[in-house]
């Protein structure tokens, strides 16, 4: 089955949980995790069946890298807020890197998550 990681800066929540709410008939044909928070918000405001991990800032930004490491993730969708410097900066750009490493699918804004959430359902 496909497995997405669906992630988002706070101020980036509430445009990934549009998009869900959008997609969510493909998106329910996938295996779902999200970091923490996300999660929680995604399962509040979806009928999504969603894994959560830790929030970014306390490690969920690396758990969900360690498992694009171990090949068990077909695409991310990141919603970063590029205007606002993240605590957890590090763990975001090693989650950067290991996507490009491994040649994962991310997303980092809506136009570009268009295109993945459509590129998996082929």
């Amino acid at each position: 089955m496909t497995r997405v990681a669906l992630i988002a800066h706070d101020e980036k929540k509430p445009d990934l949980i549009e998009f869900a709410q959008t997609h969510e008939a493909q998106l329910r044909e996938y295996e779902l995790i999200a970091t923490g928070t996300t999660g929680k918000r995604l399962q509040e405001e979806t009928d999504l069946e969603i894994e959560r991990k830790e929030s970014g800032p306390l490690g969920g930004d690396l758990m969900i890298g360690a498992e694009v490491a171990e090949d068990k993730l077909d695409g991310i969708v990141f919603l970063r807020d590029p205007l606002r410097a993240q605590p957890h900066e590090p763990d975001i750009s090693a989650l950067l890197r290991i996507c490009d490493v491994h040649d994962v699918a991310l997303a980092t804004n809506h136009s570009s998550a268009e295109f993945l959430i459509e590129g998996l359902a082929d």
